[in-house]
Formats: C-alpha cells, structure tokens, sequence
C-alpha cells in the first residue's frame, strides 16, 4: 500500500493564522512526510476563503519537485472547469518533466458553488466542461498535441512544447463522489478518488461500480482507489476522542459551510443529485450524528487502534492507497507534526508492507 500526505491549506478552526502561517505549517510538514518515507505529497486545488486556499496545486507541486527531490507528486485535484485544457496540459508537461515523471495527475469537477460563481461558470456545465477537457488533457500527454472539437473548448491541434516524454499509464487519478463521476472516472481508466466522510459500507457500491466499469471498459483490472483520509494520531488514547471529535468536527463544519451541503441547489443542479444521500442523512442524524459517521470513516487515536481501523476498512472496501491528512479543523501544528511523526514510525511501516 501506498501513503502519502494530504495538503489542505485551511484557516477554518484557527484563531488569529494569517494565511502565510497557514502555507508555512503545510510546507513543513510536507518537508517533514517526505523526509519520514511517505510515498506521495498530495495537495487540493480551492479558491478565495478559509476552507481551504491552494489556488494553484501544479505550481505548489514544481516548487516542492525541487525541495523533495525523493517523493512523488500528486494534484487531489485539478478541477479542470476552471482551466483551459490546453494551459494544464502544457503545465503537467513541464512540472513532469521538472520532475522526472514523479508526477501523479489528480482531475476532479468542483462542487462549491461560490468557487463556481467567482471563475463565472455554472455547475450546471461542470460534467460535460470535465469530460471534454480530460480526453483533450490525457490526449495531449499521449499524443503531444492536444485538440478539440468540443462545445467547450473547440481547440485547433496543438503541439505541447515541451514535449511529454513518459507514459501517464497508471499515474491518473479522477475525484469520483457521484455515480456519474464513477462512470467518468472509469471510462478514463483513472483511479478513483474518494473521501473518508462517511461510513465504508456507504462508500462500497461506487468502488465496486468503478471496479467493474474499469474491467467491462479497458478488459483490466482497476487500480485500488485513493482514498482522502483524515488523521489525529495520538500516543495513548487518554484524550484522543475528544481531539478527534473537536478537529474533525470542526471540519465538517466547515465542510458543510463551503459546500452550502444544507442548501437545496444540489437537488436542481445537473450532475450533483447523488449528494442528497448526504444531505438527506445530515438531515435525518443532525450534525453531531454526521461528526460521529466521519469518525467512523477517518482515522484517530494510538497507532495500535488506526491499524485495526484500516484493517476494517480493508476488509470492507479491499486495497486503497492513502492520502492522509494530519492539518485540518484547528489541529495545533505540534499535534499535526507529532502525530505524523508518530503515524510515520508506527503506522507507515506496517500498511506500506500490505498486499493484495
């Protein structure tokens, strides 16, 4: 198995964090999972408040290309309607090149509305502009040119300068919440992404759907998902409930409040149906119950117990790979570090040595 660090670059939760504290702490630990073995930096692309602001993930990923020379690269992810396909193609050529190919392209559609609104764009476009631009993207690494002739971005053929010079074969991931997501994620032969927000048996029809969309699609096998995790790791559990409860929930909170998840858009936009599960079970179980289900799905307390809980989920789900967050929800920065220090020596050994 396969762990990297999560980057979220969030102010939600702390108190008086000015923004460059916030990409100081990131950076750090980044620094710091890349010195302790982990496989993978992995970051999130968000715009404009605190919920989260990395508004340029690729451009992040060249600088630590150079400060991490030893560790892969991951976007979680690119949301591609508010790019033009041919400038992130040019741009993943360049930063895969910088990098020597250690480079792991991440695509997802967005879901926040007000992020949509300030790029003047609409969700109701958000599938169709990610389908189009995704073939014209992977078409133009393949190919060393990208076009289209698409409703969205009809595009003269194009030369990629440079040119791209390794196969992105088995290195494209695709954020897949939704079932039309799942079919999209499939038919790109990309890894799913996915997020530890409720419980796994909720999550398994989507991962088996992807497993057997991949194997009807493309005659193989899918690769094991990602799965998008959160962490509070903790020496003993003398308190560890509480710390994951307080951070996680504050999360949540802001998960919910980016999202405008209690609002009733999500049931008369195009393509985002599939979150009225959600919805409809934050309505029914109230927040605190909706604090208690991410707990169930994320991960806390002494290594001991985060190995038993990845064995569950293990066991439910199959293989995954992780992209472990430890910063998140007003987690203090020596809680982030020594529970990732900790995860590092305890944990990263143990699942790394797991196999299909």
């Amino acid at each position: 198995m396969e762990v990297g660090l999560q980057m979220v670059f969030s102010s939600y939760g702390w108190k008086d964090v000015s923004d460059g504290q916030v990409w100081d702490e990131e950076l750090r630990l980044a620094r710091l999972a890349a010195e302790l073995g982990f496989d993978v930096l992995w970051s999130v692309e968000h715009h404009f408040n605190d919920y989260s602001f990395c508004p340029d993930n690729l451009q992040l990923m060249s600088y630590l290309s150079a400060v991490c020379p030893a560790i892969d690269l991951g976007t979680a992810a690119v949301i591609l309607p508010w790019h033009d396909p041919l400038r992130v193609a040019e741009q993943v050529s360049v930063l895969d090149y910088l990098s020597r190919g250690r480079l792991r392209l991440g695509m997802g559609r967005g879901l926040a509305r007000r992020e949509f609104a300030a790029f003047r764009g609409t969700m109701d476009e958000s599938r169709d502009r990610f389908d189009e631009a995704a073939e014209m993207i992977l078409g133009g690494l393949r190919t060393g040119f990208v076009e289209g002739h698409g409703k969205f971005y009809p595009q003269p053929r194009t030369e990629i300068r440079p040119r791209p010079t390794r196969a992105f074969d088995g290195r494209v991931y695709a954020v897949a919440s939704s079932d039309d997501s799942v079919v999209s994620a499939a038919r790109l032969n990309a890894r799913m992404v996915m997020f530890a927000d409720r419980p796994w048996p909720m999550r398994l029809p989507a991962i088996q759907k992807h497993r057997d969309l991949v194997r009807q699609m493309h005659g193989v096998d899918a690769a094991p998902p990602l799965l998008a995790d959160f962490c509070v790791c903790t020496p003993t559990l003398d308190g560890a409930k509480d710390k994951a409860r307080q951070y996680m929930g504050k999360f949540v909170e802001s998960n919910f409040h980016h999202y405008e998840l209690l609002g009733d858009h999500f049931s008369t936009v195009k393509g985002y149906d599939a979150y009225a599960q959600k919805i409809a079970m934050a309505k029914q179980i109230g927040m605190d119950g909706i604090v208690s289900a991410f707990m169930e799905a994320a991960v806390w307390g002494t290594p001991d117990r985060i190995l038993r809980m990845f064995e569950e989920r293990r066991s439910i789900v199959g293989e995954f790979e992780l992209a472990t967050s430890f910063r998140f929800g007003g987690t203090p920065y020596d809680l982030a570090e020594s529970g990732l220090r900790l995860y590092a020596k305890e944990v990263l050994p143990v699942v790394r040595a797991w196999t299909g």
